[in-house]
Formats: C-alpha cells, sequence, structure tokens
C-alpha cells in the first residue's frame, strides 16, 4: 500500500510537471529529413548565389575553406581539463565541425568529409563531456548534433550509432539530471547556452528517440524565456558585451533552427526587447572598435554572427555597421576564423550586399532593464568621432563588477576613459579565490580589476559600492549640442552619502562633460573620483591633465570644486592572484566633503581638436535638456 500511495504521489507530480510546461511540438513523430538544423536540404545554392554576387562573402567563404586545409594538420582533440573545465575542448570541437561540415556541405570535397567524421568520433570516444561545468556538455553537444546531422546521408553506420549514442548519454541524458542542469532555473548565459544546445540534440536525433527529443524541445522553448526576461524592456543584455555574444548567440540559434525546422519559434523571438537587443550590442562598440566591455568582457570587439540574423529578421542592414569593419579589412576578417560560429554568417547572409550598407541613423541609444545604459557619440562615420558610454545597475548582476556610474570614452581614434574588463577566471579559481560570491564581503570584491577604485566611477571612504544598490537612467536627451544621460548612484554609496547623481554628455559634439553632484549625511565622507587611462598623464596644474597616446592629445579640466588637487595611482595591484595592467594609469582627485553638505564634481574632457573652446559654467543635472 506505502508503495501504491508513493507511485501515485510520484505520477501526480509528474503530471503537474508535465502540465507547467506547454507543449510545443505536441504529437510531432516525424522531421524533415537530414541535413534538417540551421541549414536544410538545398539551402546551399542561395548560399552559393550570396558568394557568387559579392567579393566581401566570397572572400569570407574562401577564408573559412582555408582554415578548413588548416585543421587537417591539427592534432586530434583529447580529453583534457584546465582546472575545472573542459570548455576550450568543446569549443574548438565546435569550431572544427561547424567549419568543416560547411565546407564538404559548399564544396563536397572529400577531405572535409572525412575530417569531419574523424573529428566526431574523437569526442564520440571521450568518457564523458564533463557534466560537472555544464557548459562543456552543451558545445560538445552542439558540435555532434552538427556534424551527424549535417554529415548524416554520407556517415557510414558505424558513426552514426557512435555519434547518435554519445548525443543521448553524453549530451542528453545528463540534462535530465538534478545535479548537473540547475542551468534550467538561471536567468542568464548558461540557461541560453545549454537550452540550445540540448535542443540541437534533440533535433538531430529525434527519428530514433521521439519522445525524448520532444521532451528536450519543449523544455528548452518553456525554460529560455527565463534569461530572456531580461532582454526587456529596451534590448540591454544584463551581463554585458562578451556574454551578450555568447547567451544571444546561442539563442539565436535556437531560435533560427526552430524556425527552420517547425516553421515557427513558438514566439521566442517576440519576447519584450529580444529584438531590440541588435540596437544595445551595435552601439557597445566605439569608433575605435573597442567594446564598453564593463563587467566579465574584454575590451577588444568581435563579428558577431547573431546580428545578421537580427538584421534580416528586422529589415534592417543598418545594424550591421560594426560588424562590416570585421569583414572588409583583410586582418580583421582572418583574426575571424577563431569565432567557432563564423559559419552562421553565410548562413544568415540572405544575399546581402556589405558594400551597400548605411549607417544607422540615432546618435543616442537608452536601455532600461537589470543593467541600465546610455551610448551616446557623435557621428557614426567619423572615425575621430567622439563616444561615451556610461552603465548603471547593480554588482549583484550575474558576472558583474562594481562599475556602476562608470563610462568609457573614444575621441580623434583614441580610448582615452578605459575600462580593464575581466580576468581569466582559471587565473583566479586556481589559486583559491573565491570568485562567484556574489556577497558584499566577498573575496571576489578584492580582486583588483572587479571593485570600484579602478573603474571611472566614484569610490566614497575607500569602501566599495554597495552590492543590494541599484542605478536607473534617470533622464536623457539626444539634444545635438547636449546630448546627455544620467543616472541616480545613490543607493551604491548609502553607507557614506545622502545623495549621488552623475550625468554624462557631450557638448557641441566637440568634447564631453562629466558631473557628479553629491550630499553627506550627517557624517563627513571623502570622495574620490578617477578615470583610468592607457595615456601618459603629466599634470599641469592643480586642476589640469594632459593625457597623450598615439600622437594625439586629451585635456582633463576639472571646473569644479576649484580647490582640488589632480594627481595619480598606480594600477599595480596588491596580490598575486591579480592580473598585471602595465601600461596604465588612474587619473583624479579626491574631496573631502563635510557633514550636511551638498557639492558638485564638474570634469571636462576635450580632445585635441576641440580647440578649448568650451562652456563657462555647466548648468546643474536637473536643468540639462530631457
Amino acid at each position: 500500500m506505502k508503495v501504491n500511495r508513493f507511485l501515485l504521489l510520484l505520477f501526480c507530480l509528474m503530471v503537474q510537471v508535465a502540465m507547467a510546461q506547454t507543449d510545443y511540438v505536441g504529437s510531432v513523430t516525424k522531421l524533415a529529413d537530414h541535413p534538417r538544423i540551421l541549414l536544410l536540404k538545398g539551402q546551399e545554392v542561395a548560399i552559393k548565389q550570396t558568394i557568387d554576387g559579392d567579393k566581401t562573402w566570397s572572400q569570407l567563404h574562401q577564408t573559412i575553406l582555408a582554415e578548413c586545409n588548416t585543421m587537417m594538420e591539427l592534432p586530434q582533440l583529447e580529453r583534457i581539463k584546465i582546472g575545472r573545465r573542459l570548455l576550450d575542448k568543446s569549443r574548438e570541437a565546435l569550431r572544427r565541425v561547424f567549419f568543416l561540415c560547411y565546407a564538404w556541405r559548399m564544396t563536397h570535397q572529400g577531405a572535409y568529409l572525412k575530417r569531419a567524421e574523424k573529428e566526431l568520433l574523437a569526442i564520440a570516444a571521450f568518457s564523458d563531456w564533463n557534466p560537472t561545468h555544464f557548459l562543456d556538455v552543451a558545445e560538445m553537444t552542439m558540435a555532434a548534433a552538427i556534424g551527424y546531422d549535417w554529415l548524416y546521408d554520407d556517415l557510414s553506420p558505424e558513426s552514426r550509432s557512435a555519434i547518435r549514442e554519445a548525443i543521448v548519454t553524453k549530451g542528453i541524458q545528463p540534462s535530465l539530471d538534478s545535479q548537473y542542469n540547475g542551468w534550467l532555473k538561471a536567468s542568464h548565459n548558461w540557461n541560453q547556452v545549454c537550452n540550445a544546445s540540448m535542443a540541437y540534440g534533440a533535433m538531430a536525433i529525434f527519428e530514433d528517440h521521439p519522445a525524448l527529443a520532444r521532451q528536450i524541445i519543449n523544455r528548452s522553448v518553456n525554460t529560455i524565456t527565463l534569461p530572456m526576461n531580461d532582454y526587456g524592456p529596451d534590448g540591454s543584455y544584463p551581463e554585458g558585451y562578451g556574454y551578450w555574444g555568447y547567451g544571444t548567440s546561442f539563442n539565436v540559434l535556437l531560435v533560427s533552427a526552430l524556425d527552420k525546422l517547425f516553421k515557427t519559434d513558438f514566439g521566442l523571438s517576440q519576447q519584450p526587447g529580444f529584438l531590440k537587443t541588435a540596437g544595445f550590442m551595435e552601439n557597445m562598440t566605439g569608433p575605435t572598435g573597442a567594446s564598453f566591455n564593463f563587467s566579465d568582457a574584454g575590451v577588444k570587439g568581435e563579428l558577431q554572427p547573431a546580428m545578421f540574423w537580427f538584421a534580416n529578421k528586422l529589415n534592417d542592414p543598418s545594424l550591421l555597421w560594426q560588424e562590416r569593419p570585421y569583414l572588409t579589412d583583410p586582418t580583421l576578417a582572418r583574426q575571424q576564423v577563431r569565432n567557432r560560429l563564423l559559419p552562421a554568417t553565410l548562413l544568415w547572409s540572405n544575399g546581402l550586399k556589405i558594400s551597400r550598407l548605411t549607417p544607422p541613423k540615432n546618435t543616442l541609444w537608452v536601455g532600461e532593464g537589470k543593467t541600465p545604459v546610455a551610448f551616446l557619440r557623435s557621428s557614426w562615420t567619423d572615425p575621430a568621432a567622439i563616444y561615451v558610454a556610461i552603465k548603471g545597475g547593480t554588482p549583484s548582476t550575474n558576472h558583474a563588477h562594481m562599475d556602476v556610474g562608470s563610462f568609457v570614452m573614444d575621441a580623434d581614434g583614441v580610448r582615452w576613459a578605459m575600462d580593464f574588463g575581466m580576468q581569466q577566471y582559471e587565473s583566479l579559481e586556481s589559486k583559491g579565490v573565491d570568485l562567484w560570491n556574489m556577497k558584499q564581503h566577498s573575496q571576489r570584491w578584492q580582486v583588483f580589476r572587479y571593485g570600484n577604485s579602478v573603474h571611472n566611477t566614484l569610490t566614497v571612504n575607500d569602501s566599495l559600492q554597495r552590492v543590494s544598490g541599484k542605478a536607473l537612467i534617470t533622464s536623457s536627451s539626444a539634444t545635438p549640442l547636449f546630448m546627455n544621460a544620467t543616472t541616480d548612484l545613490t543607493t551604491l554609496y548609502s553607507d557614506g552619502l545622502a545623495k549621488a547623481n552623475r550625468g554624462i554628455a557631450i557638448v557641441d559634439k566637440a568634447y564631453v562633460v562629466v558631473r557628479d553632484e553629491l550630499q553627506t549625511p550627517s557624517t563627513e565622507a571623502t570622495v574620490r573620483w578617477t578615470m583610468l587611462t592607457p595615456a601618459t598623464v603629466k599634470l599641469v596644474g592643480t586642476t589640469k591633465a594632459e593625457l597623450t597616446q598615439g600622437g594625439k592629445t586629451l585635456l582633463l579640466q576639472v571646473q569644479e570644486p576649484a580647490a582640488i588637487t589632480l594627481k595619480t595611482w598606480s594600477t599595480t595591484p596588491p596580490h598575486d592572484y591579480d592580473a598585471p595592467n602595465p601600461g596604465t594609469v588612474r587619473v583624479g582627485f579626491e574631496v573631502t566633503m563635510p557633514a550636511n553638505t551638498k557639492t558638485a564634481f564638474t570634469v571636462l574632457l576635450i580632445p585635441q581638436k576641440a580647440g578649448g573652446q568650451v562652456i563657462q559654467t555647466v548648468p546643474p543635472l536637473p536643468l540639462w535638456p530631457r
């Protein structure tokens, strides 16, 4: 009787779980023949027409083929982890398989088929795909799924069996184990990458395991909406540039594959803010080609294949203005062969003529959400244009730093105000750093690059920003002569300040203003204003500093308070686990504010070509155009 009651209870629980999941796939028992994932049978013809009709696409195609020829001489991948991760092997497996399978389908040269099959059998023979760090399993599964599906008719029965078995036992089945699938409840890139990859595995093996495949596809569509909620309302991606390139790209891979296979993406692309996120990514890169690398990101920009899907979906080729150099500049184009998703760029090219791309129209982009941001620029076409970007948000967001209120700035083709960005995780984890604890007093915030003192923001009483705080973009204006955005930083400094507001503006399309309006509580506060720069800094007075870099000059001028003394601080880190930071320095000033007082910091960043003509009095933030 007890056993029967247990079984009944278990059955009821399973029914409840099933009812909570929408059945998108329904009673589908048969899918289109292989290849069925992302690039259907016969769709190579359209890509060949695109290649034949545009020199840039032809060059990219040849670059991919040349890289595939290089792969022929590479040693076989082995299951060797770095720390707790197998991820570098999984990513390389995906890169090799995607490139080689693309080359085979486009040329039918047997060498590409043979090498792709060799890669697939090698990873299929691994003892496992490291489920304790499930991103490793995800990318390996996607590699195996694309290879299995795209080469299906040309693989031997023995190879098909081995690869299919690996997809099921080393990919999909571990995703059903609760000790490995915590990402199903995650609101960040893990959810997107893992769900997309498991769905690819399910699509690949559908005819052999239809019930399992339907379960996985339904689960992916149901649960990927959790991180997709974070794109609302305007498209800002809370984890920044690098993880947009990861999470959003895999999200697009899923949406595109569903749409190709089922003639619908089950409403995923219509999730609030998702289609708007293309605007976010386009604006994340300055005229120098460097990204606004807040949170865990690298400063270097890169080609984003997903942007081509967005451009097609929205019928807006101007979204690709920032992608253009990565295809048209021969040096940059060759560097893209490390991008494991590069073939998807051609899959989503849709006959587009790269030479006919036009620049975006808007020079101001503002997005709210978990990490509010504002991007301002004086021009899209002038390589010497001014670009300044500022972020709000909270340090408690996944992969966040204590960089709330921080900004970056380009002018005259130089990045003047910079962000270190991320430090490689293994370099910290291997030394026992408690890196993923986001609490206020976590060791994470002792990592030099992660604290607010090395970001272009404020430090109050030599203390950290509050993890529980959050800053919104409170106002903005695209007024050409005073383009601006403001943010309220008060909750980030609630231990030391009663009020903290920051505004940033491009004035007359010629220079930048950074203004902070602060108020102390019933105790005094010492506030430090800093800007991190790769330039050489020469202090030319108590309130002026001359920055030089690449033959260009920028004047940093403090208008108020008058009684300050500019200084510099080293970027040599204090711990042996910190990464070195050569060629950088912090410049700024400190002010001790008495209790119950108000003050304003007004700093001008004046490029050489501005000619020294600047506004004499910057108005208070409430009077800025809105």
